[in-house]
């Protein structure tokens, strides 16, 4: 019989999630503070809870899926949070993308009570989350992983245990870095050539067909030579993944100068009202400053 399932967080990726849990057959309760997100997963299939209590007393696994951490450390651990309902033995797996030390915060004081716990970030936004293409990085013990796997195997293509409590997100924090990096090599790329009056629409092929490709380039490319910018990401996520990368690199002391760079361009288009644009406006900035648009020109 498959476990029952409890998800706490159903937001843009969460509603994905959660949907294809359903599809693959399982018992799903749902618990979001928005309403309407809530309402949105109950007309596929979900069970709809009213609290966090009402889904860890019907749940042999709990998923939450939350903006940052302190909203995973108050779920968790706060006041009517899973702590305070969790019985011996819940399996808990946090797939935000949260602080390395609040993973492992949280899996501890947990674990006090008999709650087994993982930390599951993914990469992959919108629209890996949608085709069930996500790349997970997991934290936690061989034996929960591998009990796990079923679950995950709905959710992603990519999953790999990265070792104890804490390192899932350590490797999410990698990820962010290689992620953000490549949208500001981009954005250069883009408005350097734009500026030069060469289509951007050609430069997006030419360089997707040799040694600058990645995917980056391949799904929002082609969305930012559009001036699509509707979010699979929102920009303030990975600012604030960028800032739980640049604290974490402060606590290892480790200099990260290009992320630094990145984190003050997303600094920069938050302060400009880009938010809650997807992650690939930071090119906005970049135009601001040189006084033009990587546009194609057909458009």
């Amino acid at each position: 019989m498959k476990p029952k399932i409890g998800f706490i967080g159903i937001g843009i990726m969460g509603y994905h999630m959660s949907r294809n849990l359903i599809s693959a057959g399982y018992q799903v309760t749902a618990y979001d503070v928005f309403e309407e997100s809530l309402n949105r997963i109950v007309e596929h299939g979900a069970i709809k809870a009213n609290s966090i209590k009402e889904v860890t007393a019907d749940s042999d696994v709990v998923i939450t899926m939350l903006p940052d951490s302190p909203d995973v450390e108050k779920v968790a651990l706060g006041s009517e949070g899973i702590s305070e309902s969790a019985r011996n033995g819940l399996l808990y797996i946090d797939m935000s993308t949260i602080a390395p030390d609040t993973a492992i915060k949280v899996a501890d004081e947990l674990g006090k009570q008999g709650v087994r716990c993982l930390d599951a970030p993914v990469s992959g936004g919108e629209v890996g989350a949608q085709n069930a293409a996500l790349s997970i990085m997991v934290g936690g013990l061989q034996t929960l992983f591998d009990e796990v796997l079923p679950i995950f195997s709905v959710l992603g293509k990519t999953v790999t245990l990265c070792g104890s409590n804490g390192a899932g997100q350590i490797v999410k924090a990698c990820n962010q870095i290689q992620v953000a990096l490549n949208f500001v090599g981009m954005a250069e790329a883009l408005v350097m050539g734009t500026k030069a009056g060469v289509d951007p629409e050609i430069i997006i092929k030419v360089l997707s067909g040799g040694y600058a490709q990645t995917r980056v380039m391949d799904v929002r490319g082609p969305q930012i030579i559009k001036g699509n910018f509707a979010p699979g990401f929102k920009s303030r996520f990975h600012y604030k993944d960028l800032n739980i990368i640049m604290d974490t690199a402060k606590r290892l002391q480790v200099p990260l100068p290009a992320t630094a760079i990145a984190h003050e361009l997303f600094a920069s288009l938050l302060a400009n009202g880009g938010g809650d644009l997807d992650h690939s406006a930071v090119i906005k900035v970049l135009e601001a400053m040189a006084g033009v648009e990587a546009r194609a020109k057909e458009l």
